[in-house]
């Protein structure tokens, strides 16, 4: 009941002083009650009085008790059921209990010992101010905690080993689904005999089991070139810290110098379940694949990390899928009542020549109405938008403002040359359409627009330009115009370095389809020239860059006119440079600092341009980086090339 009295006491105060009162008002009726009921009341009040009185004299006793026991140090920290020691100001001990002296010393005197020794290796200072530091001694595991004052310091060990190895098992233990796909297999076995070919599919396959054997894991063929393997998260963490050394085993299986095997990896790492792993490991090899394969991707959440990549896209042959995209599109293009067709910003030659291309087949192809949306005032590619606006009397280009006028329910959306909303043409008139088609060739980023009714991403074409080619031939036949047909070999010779990079078979057979309908190239050649002072842009830019790392790199700290353009042929020019294997261009324009990356295929300049927020291809990258100065991104950029040259 005295536990009670801190709350009951005010009740019962209030109860005495109502007696009181309704012994006054007795007085009126019969004073004998009165003298009765007041009797009662005064001998209530001082029994109320003296269990309060001695109350507060147990508990002064007891805190006094408690004082004694702290100021007499020993005696208090042996109570205590933990394993504790006082320590003094140079972090020695003075005073540990029995249960310290047993549990974490060993039964070894450690008075006058530094308790650092105990701490594994953490400072003494750490402890303090911390709601419990993890340490382990003598294959045991504490949590400490440091309680101050301003005339003793006392550190509380407390014993959770099995706890915390239980749940370290437990967590290590958890399954990871990984999905595995032979990526190039179809390419490496088209051009050898079969026994040759049983030969490099079961080298594959006999890494790929002894790397599922070592890791201890379930291993299962799910198809001809898809494998499935389900691993404990412990073998997971090696696999991250070795940097998934199997990709670079899986490439020494080679036929010749120039062709070799890869495979991509998709990993779901601690997922809730299961079947939550699985679908990340989808997700996660989709992402490698899209970003040209001989790679691992590991997805955590809504995150994703990258692994490997170093090798060059391999061109896909097989023009079924060009054809089966091809006749989904058509079915969409004839549902819609307007099309509207959208690159990126700041557009090129490349994205722009798509435009055109897959306009002159939806209008003239199919007989639909379909408009270009584009930003006349800030396009790279102003010769060939003029060149086409003088060649017809259609309107082909229309501005963001007058497309979100006319959309309705039916329009659908064509993104071409990039495939990130946040990238795009327009952001509005993206976010206004509720059917969109995306064409690109970059490869796979993580913020890739979703939700598309058709995805026509292949990061081994050399451009928007060629994929549009290929799939513009199942639209009709004779609707090209010449002039379309040079927008769109345009768009192939710029993102190829006039067919020098990421130049296959296909893509001299869509420029072999251009030059049949027409196409100029030398009036290709005059889209590409510049006006005097873009030039003269251009070889300052040249002239001023240095060497660091076998890269080039070159900054403009001030804006000029045609930066954006003149930045771009910069970039293509300084890999024309002896021992260069990349170059980055480093300029301020429109409020922010934007890079412009080139390479030969040496350096994967992608992967750098996405730690800067953007993207692109192995060979072509670009990036623009807010709240920052170009001497701020000048630093980044070198520290990633030292990094990817350690």
């Amino acid at each position: 009941m005295r536990k009670k009295v801190w709350v009951t006491t005010p009740f019962v105060f209030i109860m005495n002083l109502l007696m009181f009162m309704m012994a006054a008002v007795s007085w009126f009726f019969n004073k004998y009650i009165f003298f009765a009921e007041l009797a009662l009341v005064v001998v209530l009040f001082f029994l109320l009085a003296r269990g309060i009185f001695d109350f507060r004299k147990y508990v002064e006793s007891l805190v006094s008790d408690l004082l004694d026991a702290q100021r007499d140090s020993d005696k208090f920290l042996e109570w205590t059921p933990f394993s504790a020691v006082a320590i003094g100001k140079n972090d020695e001990i003075v005073f540990a209990n029995d249960s310290f002296k047993v549990e974490v010393a060993g039964d070894s005197n450690c008075l006058g010992e530094s308790v650092e020794k105990f701490l594994n290796n953490k400072k003494v200072g750490h402890i303090f101010g911390r709601n419990g530091v993890d340490v382990s001694h003598n294959g045991k595991r504490f949590t400490v905690y440091g309680v101050t004052s301003p005339k003793i310091n006392v550190l509380y060990f407390i014993e959770n080993t099995y706890y915390k190895e239980t749940t370290f098992e437990y967590l290590a233990s958890r399954p990871t689904v990984m999905l595995i796909m032979f990526d190039n297999k179809d390419e490496i076995l088209r051009d050898i005999e079969v026994e040759q070919s049983s030969l490099v599919v079961a080298g594959v396959e006999q890494l790929l089991q002894n790397w599922a054997r070592d890791a201890k894991a379930i291993f299962r063929k799910l198809n001809d070139a898809f494998y499935m393997m389900i691993v404990e998260e412990r073998y997971v963490e090696g696999f991250v810290d070795e940097k998934f050394l199997v990709l670079e085993s899986v490439r020494k299986v080679r036929l010749d110098e120039n062709k070799f095997a890869t495979i991509s990896i998709g990993v779901g790492r601690n997922a809730a379940n299961l079947r939550e792993s699985e679908l990340w490991a989808k997700k996660a090899l989709e992402m490698a694949l899209g970003r040209g394969g001989d790679q691992a991707v590991v997805k955590h959440k809504d995150t994703f990390a990258f692994f490997g990549g170093v090798s060059k896209e391999t061109e896909k042959l097989d023009k079924v899928r060009t054809r089966v995209i091809a006749n989904t599109l058509l079915e969409h293009v004839r549902e819609s009542d307007l099309i509207l067709i959208m690159g990126h910003k700041y557009s090129d030659l490349d994205s722009v020549g798509a435009c055109v291309g897959m306009w002159s087949a939806v209008t003239k192809g199919q007989k639909k109405n379909a408009y270009v949306v584009l930003n006349e005032a800030a396009t790279l590619a102003e010769n060939v938008v003029q060149a086409v606006k003088k060649a017809t009397d259609e309107k082909v280009f229309i501005a963001s403002s007058a497309a979100l006028n006319i959309i309705t329910e039916r329009t659908l959306l064509i993104v071409v040359d990039t495939h990130s909303p946040s990238f795009v043409e327009d952001f509005s008139v993206y976010q206004r359409c509720k059917r969109t088609v995306v064409i690109d060739h970059h490869r796979m980023m993580v913020n890739h627009i979703d939700g598309a009714l058709v995805f026509y991403h292949e990061p081994s074409a050399s451009s928007a330009s060629e994929m549009v080619t290929e799939l513009i031939q199942y639209f009709g036949e004779d609707f090209l115009t010449s002039v379309e047909a040079e927008a769109l070999l345009s768009g192939i010779m710029l993102d190829t370095r006039n067919f020098v990079l990421k130049t296959g078979v296909r893509t001299f057979e869509a420029a072999a389809f251009l030059r049949k309908r027409g196409a100029s190239t030398v009036t290709v050649k005059r889209f590409f020239s510049n006006t005097i002072t873009t030039y003269k842009e251009k070889y300052q830019l040249v002239s001023t860059a240095e060497i660091f790392n076998s890269c080039a790199i070159s900054v403009s700290p001030r804006s000029m006119k045609n930066i954006r353009l003149a930045a771009a042929q910069a970039a293509d020019e300084l890999l024309d440079i002896q021992g260069v294997k990349a170059s980055f261009v480093i300029y301020f324009d429109n409020d922010v600092v934007n890079v412009s990356a080139r390479s030969m295929g040496d350096v994967n300049v992608q992967p750098l341009m996405e730690k800067l927020g953007g993207g692109g291809h192995q060979t072509m990258a670009g990036a623009q980086i807010e709240d920052a100065d170009v001497e701020q991104v000048k630093e980044r950029v070198m520290a990633m090339i030292t990094a990817i040259n350690n």
